[in-house]
């Protein structure tokens, strides 16, 4: 299978042009990292950036309710300490899931931009 891919690749490079070509090979595979810097750009970007905030606001207040759960003694305080953990870590998890979804739908704008650039390929070397 893997093959057959290297073929195909060398099948389109040729029929592209150099600057064609040059995109073509820009949307190959990111690593996690890129994935992530990735989200950061576009038109969306500025709401990752308030998001990511939020993120290390809402770890702060973890923080603080943790050792405010650990220093308190009567049952009530304990649970509204353990309350506060528990609403700050669903908001990091629903935050950390919209990433992932973000990251997610890029992956697949590339692989549609990589099938349009091949049809169109193929089509011209006809």
């Amino acid at each position: 299978m893997k093959k057959e891919m290297e073929e195909i690749d060398k099948l389109i490079k040729e029929a592209l042009t150099q600057d064609e070509a040059k995109f073509y090979d820009e949307l190959g595979e990111q690593n996690v990292l890129e994935k992530f810097g990735g989200i950061f750009k576009g038109k969306m970007g500025w709401l990752i950036v308030i998001m990511n905030i939020m993120v290390f606001v809402f770890l702060g207040v973890l923080i603080y309710c943790s050792i405010q759960f650990l220093d308190s003694e009567a049952t009530n305080d304990l649970i509204k300490w353990g309350v506060g953990i528990f609403i700050c870590l669903i908001m990091m998890s629903m935050l950390k899931v919209y990433f992932w979804m973000q990251m997610d739908k890029n992956d697949l704008l590339r692989e549609l931009k990589r099938l349009e650039l091949q049809i169109s390929a193929l089509s011209h070397k006809k």
